[in-house]
């Protein structure tokens, strides 16, 4: 599908005439920086592969740059803002920049929104998160949201880097692991500081999520699962038969459980892969029953 012609995306010079006509000044607390580069937001919705077959769902649309390069592709925009002035203009921002195209904007917290609060279900999720709830956000869209299929976000690059670790790396943990239970996590680009506005003082970076539920999506069996993640985790320079003696009542059940899942006491939580964390919950399961 080509960009659509009557579609006009927000430049630096627009982003600040809506802030001013606003009152609107950039929140840290709301963890609000707006983009204003064209190529960028092209970029970000070209690596997000979505088409007009896609309904989209944006996280945290702000004035509404990335907003406006969303429609220029997908068949749909439904977007969730904290903010009720922001979310309150937007409707008229894209009835100005986009005309004609379809549009909707729910007002609430990206934390506690849920399918019955969206007017259609969105096949995929392509957001600017804002930085201090980027993976409980993320977590909790993946896990209510069955429908999305793939989902694009900038966090910050450190966040980027544990979401896209691997087994055995320094950044490889509890956002890393919960991350491949849902599906294939990748990096996938970086956002220089000056696209911002305000400019941040640290590095942005792109992560893909391709969904495939491997395990199925049973929200007891995520939770049980989330539950042993978490307990590896607390403490990482701990082996896993001590990291999981609260878990499992104490540490000599705590190595029974993860010798019956064919798991070696002594190893640390960072060398687990997601199926492992799997294993070892249902193997917990099975011996409660």
């Amino acid at each position: 599908m080509t960009e659509n012609p009557g579609v006009r995306l927000l430049g630096p010079a627009e982003i600040r005439g809506l802030a001013a006509e606003l009152d609107v000044r950039p929140t840290k607390q709301l963890g609000q920086n707006f983009v204003h580069d064209a190529n960028t937001v092209r970029r970000i919705v070209a690596t997000s592969g979505i088409d007009a077959n896609d309904i989209v769902l944006e996280v945290g649309p702000g004035l509404g740059s990335l907003t406006l390069a969303l429609l220029e592709k997908a068949g749909a925009v439904v977007a969730v803002e904290i903010d009720r002035t922001l979310a309150g203009r937007l409707p008229q921002t894209i009835a100005e920049y986009a005309p004609g195209k379809t549009f909707d904007v729910v007002t609430g917290d990206a934390m506690r929104v849920l399918p019955s609060d969206l007017p259609a279900a969105p096949t995929a999720l392509v957001a600017n998160l804002p930085y201090n709830v980027a993976v409980p956000v993320l977590l909790h869209l993946m896990a209510n949201f069955p429908t999305l299929r793939t989902a694009l976000v900038m966090v910050q690059a450190e966040v980027a880097d544990r979401l896209a670790a691997g087994p055995g790396s320094r950044t490889y943990g509890v956002p890393s692991v919960k991350a491949r239970y849902f599906g294939d996590v990748k990096r996938a680009g970086a956002i220089g500081r000056s696209v911002f506005w305000p400019e941040p003082k640290i590095e942005s970076g792109l992560v893909r999520l391709d969904r495939r539920d491997p395990f199925g999506t049973d929200p007891d069996h995520r939770a049980a699962t989330f539950a042993v993640i978490d307990a590896a985790f607390a403490q990482r320079r701990k082996t896993m038969r001590s990291a999981l003696s609260g878990w499992a009542g104490s540490p000599p059940v705590a190595e029974e459980l993860l010798r019956a899942a064919d798991i070696d006491p002594q190893i640390r939580g960072e060398r687990l892969r997601v199926d492992d964390f799997v294993r070892l919950a249902e193997t917990a399961a099975g011996a409660a029953r």
